[in-house]
């Protein structure tokens, strides 16, 4: 069984007003445990999960992660926000550093507004021929994975359009997006460094590829995700991503080639996922055409079905997808917190309750989850094979 962490970047933000604060430093400093850290800008605070095995470990994880990031962030008199991009207007803060001042003189306004929070899914493979490999396959469905993840509709206190405008933002770092099929390791290290040798990225850590063989684990990273509002969401993610890294593996040791998507193509499928998130249509990665966005889920469910099973998560895969397409995606949610009274502060206010419902287990907070097929929160694992998220 592959082992898989989550990786998820919260806003710090005042309680009262829904502003973001710089207070990442202050309350990085307020926590011992090493599964908190800093960001890029100050208004930031990073948690990582350990690496787990069984899902309902990783969402017991993901819980406590969240409660860490929470509780450092009060210590400082502040919040932890679920929120991909800022609802209020803000003015963020590099946090100090010579790599992020490289990056802040390098890349000017890009940098200066770059406050965005993401979710990263690592998931464990053999060595770079596996990895490379799975890159290879799975580039045109995560397109899926952010629509599902979608949680940024507004942008300094604009409602954008879009689901995830994130994505939007994300996109101005040049290096960012979906990758072509490398076909090779050998391949694949060649594009990194020819990157590299234009001086525009400033280190390895800059290779911002939707999905991307990580620089300090053995694992593939995906990265295309918002940070999700619901603890639930995140989950999902994560069985998903993990159900198509172990697919993808299995075809490429039977030979099967790569889908042939142009890289164009998938970036037309991930402005659609970021545009319309759950609530339009995307576009569907077999036939390259829009489809209902539920049914387009549902089509990567069915993808990954076989590994799902075989790890013991299809089941809770399958509920806690249903349960995504009943309530809504965080964008949707923020949008209906805004019409309450017409408020962003309350969008903020929403997120921070949210962000820290999850912290009794997997889907226990949710009215509306699938109870039944959530099985016991019991277990202990780690790597096994691999160490670190």
């Amino acid at each position: 069984m592959r082992t898989f962490g989550v990786e998820e970047e919260f806003l710090l933000v005042d309680a009262d007003t829904g502003q973001p604060v710089p207070l990442g430093q202050k309350a990085f400093g307020q926590c011992s445990d090493d599964r908190v850290t800093c960001e890029i800008k100050q208004e930031q605070i990073e948690t990582g999960t350990r690496p787990h095995d069984d899902v309902n470990d990783l969402a017991m994880d993901i819980a406590r992660c969240r409660a860490l990031a929470d509780e450092a962030a009060i210590r400082v008199g502040a919040r932890a926000a679920a929120l991909a991009t800022s609802p209020q207007p803000a003015n963020p803060l590099a946090t100090p550093g010579t790599r992020y001042e490289v990056m802040q003189d390098r890349f000017g306004l890009t940098a200066s507004e770059q406050l965005t929070c993401g979710c990263h899914v690592h998931v464990f493979v053999e060595d770079d021929d596996e990895g490379v490999a799975v890159l290879d396959r799975i580039r045109a469905w995560l397109p899926v994975l952010l629509a599902l993840s979608s949680n940024s509709p507004f942008w300094y206190g604009t409602d954008t359009g879009y689901a995830s405008y994130r994505s939007q933002a994300w996109s101005r770092w040049p290096m960012t997006g979906p990758s072509d099929v490398f076909g090779s390791p050998e391949r694949y290290h060649a594009s990194v460094r020819s990157l590299l040798d234009t001086a525009v990225p400033v280190d390895l850590g800059q290779i911002y590829f939707d999905a991307r063989l990580s620089h300090h684990h053995p694992t593939v990273e995906v990265r295309v995700s918002d940070v999700c509002l619901y603890s639930d969401d995140a989950v999902l993610i994560a069985l998903l991503t993990r159900g198509l890294v172990e697919t993808a593996a299995r075809e490429w040791r039977a030979g099967t080639a790569p889908l042939d998507v142009p890289t164009t193509t998938v970036r037309m499928a991930s402005w659609r996922a970021g545009r319309f998130g759950m609530d339009g249509n995307l576009l569907h990665p077999l036939e390259a055409k829009p489809r209902d966005a539920a049914s387009v889920a549902f089509a990567l469910l069915r993808y990954v079905q076989p590994a799902l099973q075989d790890h013991g998560d299809a089941e809770i895969a399958e509920s806690l997808l249903r349960q995504l397409l009943a309530r809504g995606t965080g964008a949707r949610r923020q949008r209906a917190a805004l019409l309450r009274r017409g408020d962003l502060a309350d969008v903020v206010a929403d997120a921070i309750r949210v962000t820290n419902l999850g912290r009794v287990g997997l889907a226990d907070h949710h009215e509306a989850a699938p109870r039944a097929s959530l099985r016991t929160l019991a277990r202990v694992a780690g790597w096994g094979r691999a160490s670190a998220s």
